[in-house]
C-alpha cells in the first residue's frame, strides 16, 4: 500500500491487483493560486511546501501501509475535462477507508488535516459517513487544530541532495559516523535504487543498495530509450511492497560518483539485499566480499543459483579450472660432505671428488681395466664421434672414463676425463665405454655455467666461480692454486631445486692463519657477497687479507679500491 497524498492512496487487491483509491468526500490541504505557484518555482514541492500536507501524509502513512483495511465505495466520479480555472481530472473511485473500526477521513478531519467538501441537496455522490464527517470538521474548527489553528503554519525546510555530489561528499562522512540511521523510503526508482528521507538530518537523498547487482529497468539515455532487463520489474515490485513509505535502517558505506549513497537497508532485521538475492531477483556483486553480510550473500544465492530460477533462468556452470600448487621455497639447509679437488682448469672452474664414494671409484676402475686385459681391444675398431662417452689412457699408463670433446682425426682426439676434471690430447688410446660400465651413467646433473657430469659410483663436480656469479673468486697464480687444491679437503653442500639451478656452499678445513694465506695471496674476493657462505672464523679474517691485499695492490686491486665507482650514477648497486 502507498499513500499518494492526504485523500489517495494505492491499495492491493484479494485479487492481486493494485488500484487507487480517493477518501470520499474531504479534500486535502491547499494553498490559494497553487498552478500559478508551480509555474514561477520549479522547485516547488506540495509535500512540504503546502501547509499540513506533509503532516496529513504522514498520518495516513503511519495508520494505513502494510496494514488490513476495509474499503467501501461510496460513488465513482466521471473524468472532467480541464477548464479555464480547473484542472482535468480522471476517473476515480471514492470510498470509505476504514481499520479497526476507525473512519480515516474522519479522522483526518478531526485532526484539521483535510476539509469537508460541499455539496449541492440534489447531488447524492458524497459518502456513506458524511454527516460524520460535518460533526468532525465543526469539533476541530472548535477546537482549531490543523488547518483552522491560528497559530503560525509549519515549515519543512528539507534538502534535497540527490545527485548534488558536493552536498553528498560533504554529507557523507557524517552518515558513515553514525552508523545505521533511520529513514523512510519515499520512492522506488528500481529493485535496488530508492530515494529516502532522513527525518533527523531532515534531507533527501539517493540510496543504491550494496553488494548485489539488479536487473535495471527500462529508462532514457542520450542514444534512445534502454530496454528494461529480464526480471527488473518483479524486482522493483517486490522492494515496493517490501519497504515503500516505510520506516528503514540504512548503514551509509561510500558513495557513487553521481552523489548516490551506496549502503545496506534493513527493515524489521531483514537486509533488502539479502531478500532481493533470496527471492532470485539479483545477484551477489563481487564489492560485496569486503562486506560482513558476504556469507549470508552467498548462501542465499547457492540455492536460486542451483534450481535455476528466475535471473538465474540462463546460468550454466563454468568449468573448473585446476589449481596449480606451487611449492614454497624453503630455507637451503646446509649438508657438508667431504670432497677432493682433483682439477683447476684456466676457465676458472675446479673440480672435486665425492669422499665417501672414492672407494667405489677404485673399485670400478679395477673391473673396467680387468675387463680391458681380458679382452684387449682390435686396433681400428673404433671409430670416434664428438660427444660420445669413451675409455681413454692417460699419460701415467692407466685407462679412465671419458668423453670425446674434439676430433681432430681418427688418430687425434681431445678427450675430458669425466672422473677427474681434466682435459688431454690422446693419439688413438681411445676405447669405446661397455654396456656394463655406460650403466654406471645414471644421473646427470648440470650445474650452472659449468660444464660437468656427476656420476653415480663418483661424483664429479664441475663448479663455476666466475665472476658473474655471486660466489666471485679471481687466481693469482694458477700455478700456487693447482699446488694448494690438490691437497686440499673441502666441504662441499649443493643443493638442488625443482628447475636444476644448484647452489654451492664451501667449508675448507684449514686453519685460520694457513685459510688466511691462501686467500690472501691467490684469491681476492668481495666480504659482502662471500661471508655469507664461509663460516664465522674465517668471514673475521677477510677483513685482514682484503686490508692487505689491497695495500699491495694485487691484481684486482692493482689500480686501487674501484669499490667507490660502483655508485648508482654509474649503473651499479650494492
Amino acid at each position: 500500500m502507498q499513500v499518494v497524498n492526504a485523500d489517495a492512496m494505492v491499495v492491493k487487491l484479494n485479487s492481486g491487483e493494485y488500484k487507487t483509491i480517493h477518501l470520499s468526500s474531504i479534500r486535502p490541504p491547499r494553498i490559494e493560486g497553487e498552478e500559478k505557484n508551480k509555474d514561477k518555482d520549479k522547485r516547488f514541492r506540495p509535500l512540504y511546501d503546502i501547509p499540513y500536507m506533509f503532516e496529513a501524509r504522514e498520518f495516513m502513512r503511519k495508520k494505513l501501509v502494510g496494514k488490513k483495511v476495509n474499503v467501501t465505495v461510496d460513488y465513482i466520479r466521471a473524468a472532467t475535462g480541464a477548464g479555464e480555472t480547473t484542472p482535468a481530472f480522471s476517473e476515480r473511485t471514492c470510498a470509505t477507508v476504514s481499520i479497526g473500526g476507525i473512519n480515516i477521513a474522519e479522522a483526518l478531519v478531526s485532526k484539521g488535516l483535510a476539509t469537508i467538501i460541499r455539496y449541492r441537496q440534489d447531488d447524492d455522490q458524497r459518502s456513506s459517513h458524511y454527516d460524520e464527517l460535518l460533526a468532525a470538521e465543526a469539533r476541530a474548527i472548535k477546537n482549531g487544530k490543523g488547518l483552522h489553528s491560528k497559530k503560525e503554519v509549519p515549515i519543512h525546510r528539507v534538502a534535497d541532495i540527490s545527485g548534488e555530489t558536493q552536498k553528498a561528499k560533504q554529507f557523507l562522512p557524517f552518515l558513515q559516523r553514525a552508523g545505521r540511521s533511520e529513514a523512510v523510503v519515499e520512492y522506488v526508482f528500481s529493485g535496488s535504487r530508492l530515494k529516502l528521507y532522513m527525518p533527523k538530518e531532515t534531507c533527501l537523498i539517493t540510496f543504491l543498495l550494496a553488494g548485489i547487482e539488479c536487473p535495471r529497468g527500462s529508462r532514457n539515455t542520450p542514444g534512445g530509450m534502454q530496454t528494461a532487463e529480464p526480471f527488473s520489474n518483479e524486482a522493483m515490485l517486490f522492494t515496493k511492497e517490501l519497504v515503500l513509505q516505510r520506516e528503514v535502517e540504512v548503514e551509509v558505506e561510500s558513495m557513487d560518483k553521481a552523489g548516490n549513497f551506496i549502503g545496506w537497508l534493513h527493515i524489521e532485521g531483514l537486509n533488502l539485499s539479502v531478500a532481493l538475492v533470496e527471492n532470485a531477483l539479483s545477484k551477489v556483486h563481487f564489492t560485496a566480499e569486503r562486506s560482513s553480510y558476504y556469507k549470508t550473500l552467498v548462501t542465499a544465492e547457492e540455492p536460486c543459483r542451483q534450481r535455476k530460477e528466475k535471473v538465474w533462468a540462463n546460468y550454466e556452470e563454468k568449468p573448473v579450472e585446476e589449481v596449480v600448487q606451487m611449492t614454497e621455497e624453503k630455507e637451503r639447509v646446509a649438508n657438508y660432505r667431504a670432497a677432493y679437488v682433483t682439477e683447476i682448469s684456466d676457465s676458472m672452474h675446479f673440480y672435486a671428488q665425492d669422499v665417501e664414494t672414492g672407494a667405489q671409484l677404485e673399485s670400478l676402475m679395477e673391473t673396467m681395466r680387468a675387463e680391458i686385459a681380458a679382452q684387449p681391444p682390435m686396433e681400428g675398431s673404433y671409430a670416434p664421434r664428438r660427444g660420445d662417452f669413451c675409455i681413454a689412457k692417460f699419460a701415467d699408463g692407466e685407462w679412465y672414463r671419458a668423453r670425446l670433446e674434439k676430433v681432430e682425426s681418427p688418430t687425434k682426439v681431445h678427450v675430458f676425463y669425466i672422473d677427474y676434471g681434466n682435459v688431454n690430447i690422446n693419439l688413438c688410446d681411445c676405447l669405446p665405454l661397455s654396456v656394463s660400465l655406460c650403466l654406471s651413467l645414471s644421473v646427470s646433473v648440470s650445474l650452472s655455467l659449468c660444464l660437468s657430469l656427476s656420476l653415480s659410483l663418483s661424483v664429479c663436480l664441475c663448479l663455476s666461480l666466475s665472476l658473474c656469479l655471486s660466489l666471485s673468486l679471481s687466481v693469482l697464480s694458477l700455478s700456487l692454486s693447482r699446488s694448494l687444491s690438490l691437497s686440499l679437503c673441502l666441504c662441499l653442500s649443493v643443493s638442488v631445486s625443482l628447475s636444476l639451478s644448484v647452489s654451492l656452499s664451501l667449508s675448507v678445513s684449514l686453519s685460520l692463519s694457513s685459510l688466511s694465506l691462501c686467500l690472501s695471496l691467490s684469491v681476492c674476493l668481495s666480504l659482502s657477497v662471500f661471508s655469507l657462505s664461509l663460516s664465522l672464523s674465517v668471514s673475521l679474517s677477510l677483513p685482514v687479507c682484503l686490508s692487505l691485499s689491497l695495500s699491495l695492490q694485487l691484481n684486482i686491486w692493482r689500480y686501487g679500491d674501484f669499490r667507490a665507482d660502483d655508485a648508482d650514477e654509474f649503473g651499479y648497486r650494492r
